[in-house]
Parts: C-alpha cells; structure tokens; sequence
C-alpha cells in the first residue's frame, strides 16, 4: 500500500495549554472544516480524550455520505495526540496533532501518514488537492478563533 505524507505548522499566539485544550475538544473539528463537507460528531459530548477514544463522524466528501471513526492511539497534554481511522474513505490515516510552546505563542504542527484506493493517480488529481484545501482552511479558522 502506497502512503503519503502532509505536514503543515501554524502559529498561533496563544499559551500552549488553551491551544491543546481546544484541540482536544472533538467538537470544535466541526469549526475547522470546510462547510462543504457537512462535518457532525455523531459521539455525543463530552467526550473524555485519552488513548482508545473512539470518536465517530459523519461528513460528505464530493456529495457521498461517509461515516467515520477514529481511534486516540497517543495522548500527552499539551505537547501531542495521535488519531487513527478505524472506519473511513482512507485506506489508512494516521494524524499525529503537535503543540510547542514558542517565545510568540504556540506552534501548532500536524503530520497526516495516509493511503488511498487508487493509489498515486487519485491522489495526485483528487485527494491531495483536497485534503490541502481542507487544512488550508483550518489554518485560516484557528487564526480566527484563537486570537
């Protein structure tokens, strides 16, 4: 199985605690994706993060309905948590969530491992377009709603 890496880091000035802490309500995942894809926690709040969190979604990618569950496979406030796709689009998808504390506030740093069906081509033309656009998007909205 062929796998591809995202990395992107954003800085946000705020305290490395507030920034994990929001981060680490599965809710607000709902603030930071785009409204085309119509992204609703199906797993009731509150939820209590920790390793083996199961968290469910729905959401709709290019207008088909998908349902989703991830897995909390590390977590250590405030510094990291990993999330693993147990059920989804992804072949495999491996997101690991990063926080540093800096001088000017918090460096927030996500590295994404993920596979698709239809390898390299699909990924080049559809997936990875996408999922660009999707974080280009939540970096936009943490500098909104964390300033």
């Amino acid at each position: 199985m062929k796998t591809f890496k995202l990395t992107t880091e954003h800085l946000i000035e705020k305290p490395q605690d507030e920034v994990f802490s929001f981060f680490s309500n599965a809710h607000n995942l709902v603030e930071l994706t785009p409204p085309r894809l119509h992204l609703v926690v199906l797993t009731p709040a509150p939820i209590e993060m920790e390793v083996g969190t199961l968290i469910d979604y729905r959401l709709k990618l290019r207008g088909i309905p998908v349902r989703w569950r991830t897995k909390i496979t590390e977590w250590n406030p405030p510094h990291f948590f990993a999330d693993e796709q147990l059920k989804g689009p992804f072949r495999c998808w491996i997101h690991k969530h990063t926080f540093v504390e800096t001088d000017d506030g918090t460096l927030v740093g996500d590295e994404v491992l993920y596979a698709v069906p239809g390898g390299k081509l699909i990924n080049k033309l559809i997936v990875r377009p996408d999922i660009e656009q999707i974080f280009a998007y939540r970096s936009q909205k943490l500098k909104e709603l964390l300033k």
